[in-house]
């Protein structure tokens, strides 16, 4: 039987992102509304870059006994991050000043990778009666997380092809135009072809094992999927969840058959990628990943910048969300 939430009307603070992509007008009346039958609820809504880590922060002290995030990865990222506070670098255990409150999500984003790997329904509407019923049931869980660049992150993180992939989509958005699957689909078919031919520069280590050279691009991984195109899930390391370590998925070639090969093994179900120039590893506690050459990185399908150094660390149970049971 899983953690329930304490009894009585819960103080919970509804965070929105009115900016996400399917997010409407409507659909907010309706999410907080319906919420309001549950819990003693206050609606915020985030106006800058980083307002929604302020308010969660905020909340935390005000002591909010439950934070609701209705928007995109990016909004939950960000909740994430004010709630926890900036992790101890190498720590594998969450440092925390107070009570922190368990989230929930209304998916509100293009992708909502978070969202969806719990269990979360991906339509707003649908998820708003899931999350009533959960919250009737009293139901959460405890998942882990991950960080790297004093950063948490809570289901995957990448260095250079994904990272320029989501680099294109941020100024893809910028210029005022949704993100879509599509989208991201035809930023990476770019991206891969124009950096084709470079040299590779990474090098990934993991605990116990030789150091692996001559990586193109490297995902690690805190979940499974890695993501979603549409209702098809892309798994990379189909054994990593959110009860493991991290996931490895790093590429030695970018040799177009090689690539094909393992894109349809991503898209297929059941499948475990594998492929001679594939180094892939699961539940891992720790990821060190260097460059000869900055190269970018993302963390769940935001952008971040060049780095040079990455280490990526496991933290189990490191937060309560309100999710069906474990799968």
């Amino acid at each position: 039987m899983p953690p329930r939430l304490g009894l009585g009307p819960v103080r919970a603070l509804l965070i929105v992102n009115p900016n996400a992509t399917s997010t409407t007008p409507a659909g907010r009346d309706l999410l907080a509304h319906a919420l309001s039958s549950r819990v003693r609820l206050t609606v915020a809504h985030t106006t800058h870059r980083g307002h929604a880590a302020e308010l969660a922060q905020q909340a935390c002290v005000d002591g909010m006994g439950l934070i609701i995030v209705h928007g995109g990865d990016g909004t939950v990222n960000e909740v994430v991050n004010g709630l926890l506070g900036t992790p101890e670098p190498k720590s594998m255990s969450a440092v925390t000043v107070g009570p922190i409150p368990p989230i929930a999500v209304v998916p509100g984003g293009s992708a909502n990778v978070f969202a969806r790997s719990l269990g979360i329904a991906p339509d707003p509407v649908d998820a708003t009666n899931q999350l009533i019923d959960l919250l009737a049931r009293r139901q959460r869980r405890r998942i882990g997380l991950a960080h790297c660049d004093n950063r948490w992150f809570t289901f995957n993180a990448g260095l250079g092809w994904d990272a320029q992939v989501c680099e294109a989509v941020d100024m893809h958005r910028k210029n005022g135009r949704p993100a879509t699957p599509a989208q991201y689909v035809r930023a990476a078919v770019r991206v891969f072809f124009r950096s084709k031919y470079a040299e590779p520069t990474l090098t990934v280590e993991v605990p116990d094992r030789d150091p692996v050279e001559g990586v193109h691009y490297a995902f690690v991984s805190n979940a499974s999927p890695w993501t979603y195109l549409n209702k098809r899930e892309v798994h990379t390391n189909p054994d990593t969840t959110y009860d493991t370590g991290l996931g490895v998925f790093a590429m030695r070639s970018t040799a177009i058959l090689t690539t094909l090969r393992v894109a349809r093994q991503l898209l297929t179900p059941g499948t475990r990628p594998k492929a001679k120039k594939l180094v892939r590893v699961d539940d891992v506690p720790c990821v060190r990943i260097t460059a000869s050459e900055p190269i970018g990185l993302q963390m769940d399908g935001d952008y971040i910048g060049l780095r040079k150094v990455v280490e990526f660390v496991s933290v189990p149970e490191a937060l309560d969300v309100v999710a069906p049971a474990r799968p």
